[in-house]
């Protein structure tokens, strides 16, 4: 079930990063109503990412960095600025987002120029976060109550 938790959580984060940059695409050709649908199911995937991370997290704890000594500070570097910039990405997300249901798009086009760089460094760095853990990863053990 770690597993798979595990393989949800950052499928759904990719995907969430594919659909934002198709997304992008679709508003430069125009296409407005597809934009917005687009942009909404990239949103969705990313709170899917939040409950599954939270869930493998709260079931089975947290996984350490065990690998090589001299790329430790490189790791902790990565995920200093993912965890940083991924408790940026929420509210800014949801800022963006009730700044086009307002009809206010000058100013959605202005943060989402300053969101969609966040939001893509942190669905890729997950990634590498993942693929480095799964490789040198040390468990920690679950949280107790």
């Amino acid at each position: 079930m770690k597993e798979l938790l595990s393989l949800l959580a950052v499928g759904s984060i990719g995907l969430s990063g594919l659909a934002l940059l198709w997304g992008v695409a679709l508003i430069r050709r125009g296409e407005r109503v597809w934009h917005h649908r687009t942009m909404l199911l990239a949103t969705a995937l990313a709170a899917l990412f939040l409950g599954f991370y939270l869930a493998r997290w709260g079931l089975y704890g947290t996984t350490a960095y065990g690998g090589p000594e001299a790329w430790r500070g490189a790791y902790y570097f990565l995920l200093f600025t993912h965890t940083l910039l991924a408790a940026l990405n929420a509210p800014l997300a949801l800022y963006v987002i009730s700044r086009a249901l307002r009809g206010e798009f000058a100013s959605h086009k202005r943060w989402a120029r300053v969101l969609v760089p966040i939001w893509l460094y942190v669905a890729l760095t997950g990634w590498v976060i993942y693929l480095v853990l799964k490789r040198y990863g040390v468990e920690k053990g679950s949280v107790t109550f």
